[in-house]
């Protein structure tokens, strides 16, 4: 079976963000090729932010999708884990509560971002 790669950022039950490695399943559509199963979501956001974004340590505001348009960024989670995501990656951000997680742009340029609440 095919699957669309996520990687999600929670908070444990201690409070303590950290990184999971998840997919979302895929199933066979025909000529238009693997489609998951439909997913409510909210709303959606269209962000840019400097090159310079260096943000410390926060809470995801909701749970959300982000898709990750352009750039690279590094998270680091309240462990001192860290990960960089490039440009197409998507992540599924719900720490909403507990220590948070930081977020920094690794390139000198201006990034682009969808946000899509759940």
């Amino acid at each position: 079976m095919e699957s669309f790669a996520v990687t999600r950022v929670y908070a444990d039950e201690n409070g303590d963000s950290r990184f999971e490695d998840a997919s979302i399943p895929l199933n066979e559509a025909g000529e238009i090729g693997f489609l998951s199963e439909a997913q409510k979501a909210g709303t959606i956001i269209f962000r840019k932010v400097m090159q310079h974004y260096d943000y410390d340590f926060h809470n995801a505001p909701a749970r959300q999708y982000i898709l990750l348009m352009d750039g690279v960024i590094e998270i680091e989670t309240s462990l001192g884990d860290k990960r960089t995501f490039n440009a197409g990656e998507v992540l599924l951000v719900e720490d909403t509560t507990g220590k948070g997680h930081k977020t920094k742009n690794i390139t000198d340029a201006i990034r682009s971002s969808v946000f899509i609440t759940l």
